[in-house]
């Protein structure tokens, strides 16, 4: 079907990512799961077909293309059915590299974006903490400057590629007498660095081969150059980058749904009941057509939002609107896709039970939906 948001780049790039699910993700995801983690090998196999630089500049190994293409990576990966392979890749390319991408200077730049964009180092951001989530001005890690340094204390919580990580993107508050979100800064922090502790990998309702930590900084010394972006402006930064955050997160929960879909209309034409395939029944066949109907709902919103961030313009509304929008729906097409499945859906062994779990978090994730929708109502 003809696409009006999307280039031909955009098509082979689609069609490539696809081949590379089914090759590289599928066959082993059920093992991740129960690791606990991706295996850096498929990071690195992914920085090699450039997966992972899509919207970084080209001089430092990226594509330089815009959030549609990042859109196009998200949603593929999403159709694995493993969202924690998926999240654990979209953290490190739009959600944590972005800090350095848009706010670093080229000295740091040169230092670190070639092997993110690599594989070769993988990053996360920490700005979550136990009573900061969506309320990012209400963070209370403090960097205090100490001659050529900055000296920071904290714990941030949640932080996905926390445990494997290797570049962290840390927001601390610098300036305590600010008001709200004023006063907060990004600094660079590597794996390492003394004082700087992986308190313990957390355990999760999904997401489970996505490694998340909880993190201790005690008096942890980076040196001043490692300020990212400017002093007290990170706030900003942070906002900024959470809009393409949402869209990721959108895209990423539109892939999983279709995918539910697809599972479950092969297992109701296949599944035998009260004389004949399920899929033969008139209930049936209304819940599947309601799905695909807003997921395709969906889907289309998330094209076109993507496209309104590539040609620039002030989209906030817009993109709050589809990231609460196209979460529920993610939810919702989970629900009537696992009820379908009857016992089995219930069964660990079943796809549908793992994926049910994954979806549960992304109206959580990112600004909880609640949040989306005040963003909302602030803008009409």
């Amino acid at each position: 079907m003809i696409n009006p948001y999307f280039e031909e780049e955009h098509r082979l790039l689609r069609d490539q990512v696809k081949k590379f699910v089914e090759k590289e993700i599928v066959p082993h995801g059920e093992a991740w799961e129960e690791q606990g983690y991706v295996p850096r090998e498929l990071l690195q196999k992914m920085g090699e077909l450039g997966f992972l630089g899509l919207t970084h500049e080209e001089k430092y190994g990226g594509s330089q293309l815009d959030v549609r293409a990042a859109a196009v990576l998200a949603e593929e990966l999403g159709r694995s059915s493993f969202a924690g392979v998926t999240i654990t890749t979209l953290v490190h390319t739009n959600m944590a590299s972005p800090h350095l991408a848009l706010a670093g200077n080229d000295e740091q730049k040169q230092q670190y974006l070639p092997d993110i964009i690599a594989g070769k180092k993988i990053t996360a951001v920490c700005v979550t903490e136990p009573a900061a989530g969506s309320d990012v001005a209400g963070i209370k890690a403090r960097a205090v400057r100490d001659g050529d340094d900055w000296v920071i204390n904290g714990s941030k919580m949640f932080i996905t590629n926390g445990v494997h990580g290797d570049i962290f993107f840390v927001a601390a508050k610098t300036d305590p007498d600010a008001k709200g979100s004023r006063g907060i800064s990004m600094f660079i922090v590597e794996k390492g660095t003394p004082g700087f502790e992986i308190g313990r990998s957390l355990k999760k309702h999904g997401w489970r081969s996505s490694d998340t930590a909880e993190l201790f900084f005690d008096d942890v010394r980076v040196p001043a150059k490692n300020l990212l972006g400017e002093e007290n402006k990170g706030f900003y930064a942070v906002m900024k980058n959470f809009q393409h955050e949402r869209i990721m997160l959108s895209a990423m929960g539109v892939g999983e749904a279709q995918k539910a879909l697809d599972i479950t209309l092969e297992n109701v034409k296949q599944r035998q009941a009260f004389g004949g395939a399920l899929f033969d029944k008139d209930v049936v066949r209304d819940k599947l057509a309601r799905a695909q109907t807003k997921v395709s709902l969906a889907q289309n919103y998330t094209y076109y939002v993507a496209w309104l961030d590539a040609q620039g313009a002030d989209c906030i509304k817009e993109v709050s609107m589809l990231k609460a929008y196209a979460c529920d729906i993610t939810n919702e097409v989970m629900y009537d896709c696992l009820q379908l499945h009857g016992g089995m859906g219930f069964m660990s062994e079943s796809p549908i039970e793992r994926m049910y779990r994954d979806a549960r978090v992304l109206t959580i994730g990112g600004g909880a939906t609640e949040v989306m929708y005040g963003e909302v109502a602030k803008r009409m």
